[in-house]
């Protein structure tokens, strides 16, 4: 009989907290799984990590690996990858997903270099299909700078994927869920922790976090024109909205990368989503799918984003902003 697939997953915590995107990737080797009989594992280290790993029983996975050590409380940036791709390799799962945060990037690659694999990150969509007699990953990313989607199968194994924030759903909890946990006992060395960390401090998000809110305000490249993204932000005030961007407005530094929409950063599903000064480039538009409904700014009329928006303005928003603004001000 054939052994089964097994996909693992790396749930990242802090202070004791799994991220959002773990349980969702957890969610997502779950239906992975459901393709083609497999298992689901997942791994989660830091210190006193039990109630954890029960967490993650409730949340289906079949089998969790619990490393547990004073000195993991922390990210550690020698020891995490270590031990992950040390089980890894001694368990020999064929697929292998973690989340897109911004440890989970520095974690992906260094586990992947160790594996000698390949890795796809920041992927949108993913699809297992049986070739050749063995599972394969299908990961969709955006490609040539968000003009087009690709598709990219790994041909060494583990598979290796991250997946950002909302791509996938978090799977049920459920009270009285069955799963083996394996508590792995483990040494650190001096080049386990040669770079220490010691404290970290999450920086509070600037109003509603984008992933909560109804309604979401995304300020593009375009908002250069406007000086920045002030305006908008007064917007969202008057409207109790949020406020997020695209990669450029982010790397520009005027929207911190808690705020950052697209394959790179946040997949999110308000109910209206206005999208400014942006011109569509799937990177972005992949993370905006979910979206009940997108009203688009923009004063090229060419512009990709209206292709995919259910209203749309074509207009300079250097005149647009100030009208909204005006107009809501009235209704106050």
């Amino acid at each position: 009989m054939a052994t089964p697939t097994a996909i693992w997953i790396w749930a990242e915590q802090r202070n004791g907290h799994f991220m959002d995107v773990s349980l969702e990737v957890l969610g997502a080797a779950q239906e992975l799984a459901d393709t083609v009989n497999g298992t689901t594992a997942a791994v989660v280290i830091g210190d006193q990590v039990a109630d954890l790993a029960k967490e993650l029983v409730a949340y289906g996975a079949d089998i969790v690996y619990a490393v547990s050590h004073p000195d993991l409380a922390l990210y550690q940036s020698g020891a995490y990858p270590r031990i992950l791709a040390e089980l890894i390799e001694d368990h020999g799962p064929e697929i292998v997903l973690m989340g897109s945060t911004s440890i989970g990037m520095e974690v992906a690659p260094a586990v992947a270099a160790r594996l000698k694999t390949g890795l796809t990150a920041h992927c949108c969509e993913l699809e297992l299909k049986e070739k050749e007699g063995r599972p394969k990953l299908i990961a969709d990313v955006p490609g040539w700078g968000g003009g087009i989607r690709v598709q990219i199968v790994c041909n060494t194994s583990p598979q290796m994927v991250t997946v950002g924030l909302g791509v996938t759903d978090k799977p049920q909890r459920r009270s009285r869920a069955e799963g083996t946990i394996v508590n792995v006992p483990v040494t650190l060395s001096e080049s386990d922790l040669a770079c220490r960390t010691v404290f970290m401090e999450e920086t509070p998000p600037e109003g509603i976090p984008v992933e909560q809110a109804e309604t979401v305000l995304v300020a593009g490249a375009g908002m250069k024109a406007a000086g920045g993204v002030e305006p908008l932000k007064d917007l969202a005030g008057l409207m109790g909205a949020a406020v997020g961007g695209t990669r450029p407005v982010v790397d520009q530094g005027w929207i911190p990368q808690s705020g950052l929409i697209g394959a790179s950063g946040k997949s999110i599903g308000p109910k209206l989503l206005i999208t400014v000064g942006t011109s569509g480039a799937n990177h972005y538009v992949s993370g905006i799918t979910k979206a009940e409904k997108v009203l688009a700014i923009n004063k090229d009329p060419n512009a990709a984003i209206f292709n995919i928006c259910d209203m749309g303005i074509v207009a300079d928003l250097t005149e647009v902003l100030p009208l909204l603004q005006e107009e809501l001000t009235k209704q106050k």
